[in-house]
């Protein structure tokens, strides 16, 4: 059985729970990490880092 990895916001850190209005996507920058976004930091526009190139963006 595999394991189920629970997302977290790539701007505060908090778990993603499925019910959450998040969003996800490839880094803009190198396009290779996936930058996750819990509903209360897309809301409210804070910045995030890409933890791979370092790439900042709201």
């Amino acid at each position: 059985m595999e394991e189920v990895k629970i997302p977290i916001c790539t701007s505060c850190g908090k778990e993603i729970s499925p019910r959450e209005n998040a969003t996800h996507f490839l880094c803009p920058n190198c396009g290779e990490e996936i930058i996750w976004r819990c509903e209360s930091c897309r809301v409210l526009g804070v910045t995030y880092k890409c933890p791979k190139c370092g790439w900042e963006g709201p």
